[in-house]
């Protein structure tokens, strides 16, 4: 088992929840990203909304955090939310692109922020490539949290890599299940990000594929009971997207992503998970913003935030 403090996050009051998560009932919106300009070297960024729609930079969109941790102390793919338990804001980062470490740090206003702490989740895999784009779900009914990531092993697929998601389990944010293979749909997935939709546990992930191109967002149903998955949906994203982050906006589901060949972001919604139509044109997010996670957060916070400038 690993032993450490704080770690993580959930924004559940469902049975399963994950960071991208809620109704939006009158909420505002957090976004947390870091800049491709500096390789997430400079630190987490922060923006909100009151629509869920148009974000604006905190601070003139300079760093909250700086990274201090991880093989070479990145702070790539920052993935924010509350836990409902303590009211703890927990988060979750890349620290390097090479290395078997994520990051972590928490906050009760997302202002101030923790000592930072490396978590070596992969120790236990010699020959870990790479520790990406750590995300969380959240088991209310059993109390426990899940961190996702995505890693490849040795030397698997050459310089592309062949990605899996593995996970880690905890009740205490002290004690961590052994590392596991958590999703493998035969090949090689990314970014994965949970939304509960009505009593359902949906997982948007990454098909990374290059040949043939993919490079697409997909979801399938998790069923936290029995850890196993549905079957992928078609494409939701046209390719070269990555970093989804979802949430519920007027009784729609969300789904930003990062349109990295682009350098801008997309949005698409849906009310069935079925029938998707691009709201790429209503969205604005901060110039530079790369892979990120939108919460929910209450109008209280959203004003001290908004009045940081």
């Amino acid at each position: 088992m690993l032993d450490r403090r704080d770690l993580c996050v959930a924004l559940a009051a469902t049975a399963v929840a994950g960071p991208a998560l809620a109704a939006r009932g009158g909420r505002c919106f957090a976004f947390t990203y870091f800049a491709n300009a500096d390789n997430g070297g400079a630190g987490m960024r922060l923006a909100i909304s009151d629509d869920g729609f148009t974000y604006r930079p905190v601070r003139g969109g300079v760093p909250m955090l700086v990274p201090q941790v991880g093989e070479n102390r990145l702070m790539r793919d920052p993935c924010v939310a509350l836990d409902p338990r303590t009211g703890l804001y927990h988060m979750v980062w890349t620290t390097s692109w090479t290395g078997g470490t994520i990051g972590h740090a928490s906050s009760r206003d997302l202002v101030t922020w923790s000592a930072q702490q490396a978590v070596p989740v992969m120790a236990v895999f010699p020959g870990t490539r790479n520790t990406w784009a750590p995300d969380i779900l959240y088991d209310a009914a059993r109390r426990r949290f899940t961190i996702v990531w995505a890693s490849t092993l040795g030397d698997s697929a050459g310089k592309e890599g062949d990605h899996r998601l593995y996970a880690t389990d905890t009740t205490d944010f002290h004690r961590f299940s052994p590392t596991r293979l958590f999703y493998d749909p035969g090949f090689s997935v990314i970014d994965a990000t949970f939304l509960n939709r009505g009593g359902r546990t949906i997982m948007f992930v990454k098909d990374e594929r290059k040949e043939p191109l993919r490079k697409v967002i997909q979801w399938c149903e998790l069923s936290p009971a029995t850890g196993r998955f549905g079957p992928l949906s078609p494409p939701v994203t046209p390719a070269w997207a990555e970093g989804p982050t979802a949430i519920e906006v007027d009784g729609e589901t969300v789904v930003f992503f990062d349109r990295y060949i682009d350098k801008k972001y997309g949005a698409i919604a849906s009310r069935d998970l079925v029938t998707w139509r691009d709201v790429s044109d209503r969205i604005v997010i901060p110039a530079g913003a790369n892979h990120g996670t939108i919460i929910p957060i209450d109008r209280a916070r959203h004003a001290a935030l908004a009045a940081l400038g």
